[in-house]
């Protein structure tokens, strides 16, 4: 078993190493002056089953092909397995046709992972399930829910706490969430005018008086997260804050997550925490490294991966 990892989150691969007491394989990255991609994996690979921790976060593009010439120069040094550990899956908000004339680009994706040479791929809490079937090869999609919830109880035991869906799409997650909590559960209704910005509209349930915390799988510009933590504010709520799988957290996040009436936003280490991220107050991170650690352990040694989360 073998543990490579690219430009994308060299720490959580390193985090990843240092649990599983493996150290990490030896692999040159470099870029010709035209910023073309070159690889050169420093050891011998062949017949080893070797693991690849590579989120394709930003700058996505640059991440995607660093995955991808890794994966083909791991094929033909004939490495026996290649799992391609993908935390952060980017591309995978494009999963369907909003409009016409539009790609579905996680699919376009998934094709180039699998024709590149991956046996298997690996990742956490993707934007929506159906997004394994876009892969013909085994997909494990693991969740960071153990890890935020563990978080959750230490922070909100014995506090009168209600679970927040920030959308109707993201229910079944919050259901999950209270069901863990023994939390009732509230859901945002908004209606958004254009990709980036949303308005919230009403609440669906009470939140007066509870502390109320949001749960989604990405923050991106966090618009989402600060108006409706305004709305459950407003409507009562003792205090708001965020638990998300993902903290993309682009462009003027961090200073609208400041200015918000949020409390705290915690994410995971699924994507590199930026400098912003590092210096705020107001977000802070988990690991999940253990949890890729456990899966990737197991995905070696053959045994069940579903059970950790029995």
């Amino acid at each position: 078993m073998k543990i490579l990892t690219g430009n994308s989150n060299p720490e959580l691969a390193e985090a990843i190493a240092a649990y599983l007491n493996i150290p990490l394989a030896k692999a040159s990255i470099k870029r010709f002056s035209d910023q073309e991609v070159f690889i050169e994996i420093l050891e011998n690979v062949r017949g080893e089953d070797v693991f690849l921790v590579q989120p394709t976060s930003y700058p996505a593009n640059d991440h995607m092909m660093e995955l991808l010439v890794c994966i083909d120069a791991l094929r033909r040094a004939s490495a026996r397995r290649i799992t391609a550990v993908i935390p952060y899956f980017g591309y995978a908000r494009q999963d369907r046709k909003p409009g016409p004339r539009t790609p579905i680009s996680a699919k376009l994706v998934a094709n180039l992972i699998t024709t590149a040479g991956a046996d298997r791929v690996l990742t956490i809490d993707l934007h929506a399930g159906q997004i394994q079937g876009f892969f013909d090869i085994p997909t494990d999609n693991l969740y960071a829910m153990p890890v935020l919830v563990r978080d959750m109880k230490e922070k909100y035991a014995g506090r009168p706490t209600t679970i927040v869906s920030p959308d109707v799409g993201g229910v079944v997650r919050a259901r999950a969430y209270a069901k863990r909590m023994d939390s009732p559960i509230a859901i945002i209704d908004k209606r958004r005018e254009r990709a980036g910005v949303s308005e919230v509209m009403h609440i669906v349930g009470e939140v007066e008086g509870t502390n109320c915390v949001l749960v989604d799988d990405i923050v991106d510009s966090a618009g989402t997260l600060c108006n409706a933590a305004q709305a459950l504010l407003s409507a009562g709520a003792k205090s708001v804050s965020a638990y998300v799988a993902h903290g993309v957290l682009s462009g003027p996040a961090i200073d609208r997550i400041a200015a918000s009436g949020l409390d705290e936003v915690i994410i995971t280490d699924s994507i590199r925490p930026t400098a912003g991220v590092n210096t705020s107050k107001k977000v802070r991170v988990v690991t999940v490294a253990p949890l890729l650690a456990e899966a990737m352990n197991r995905i070696a040694h053959e045994t069940s991966v579903s059970s950790l989360f029995d």
